[in-house]
């Protein structure tokens, strides 16, 4: 028995066939809007992590600094140290804890930003498989 697609003519089967590879595209489009607004959702998730990592540290300084530098350094001083080298050994305590939560937050922003997650994986591989058919088609 003959099939339908051996009774066509070269040019019907063109046209199908850029009918089938436009259609195919339009979709693949789609995908890639699709899956690329994902994608921007999860990083701007990374830059408020990193915008609120940097807010925070700039607070720290401001305010922690202050407050935890004058309160240890007058523990220090009621453990018999005197008040200049109370109040140098506390800045140095307070700033590099500070630093270290602050560099928490920000490496954990930067982290949601690397490249390797911002990569449209299944449109990438939705690609290749449609190159296949077209290949194979052709």
């Amino acid at each position: 028995m003959v099939s339908p697609l051996e009774n066509r003519s070269l040019p019907e089967l063109v046209t199908g066939l850029v009918g089938d590879i436009s259609g195919l595209f339009r979709k693949e489009l789609n995908l890639a809007k699709a899956e690329a607004s994902e994608k921007m959702s999860h990083a701007l998730v990374g830059v408020e992590a990193f915008a609120a990592g940097i807010v925070l540290a700039i607070c720290a300084v401001g305010v922690l600094l202050a407050a935890l530098v004058k309160g240890l350094a007058a523990f220090l001083i009621t453990q018999g140290m005197t008040e200049p080298s109370a109040g140098a050994l506390s800045s140095v305590v307070v700033g590099v804890a500070v630093a270290l939560f602050a560099w928490g937050l920000i490496s954990r922003g930067l982290t949601a930003l690397k490249g390797e997650n911002l990569k449209l994986d299944r449109t990438s591989a939705s690609l290749q498989r449609d190159a296949q058919v077209i290949k194979d088609r052709t």
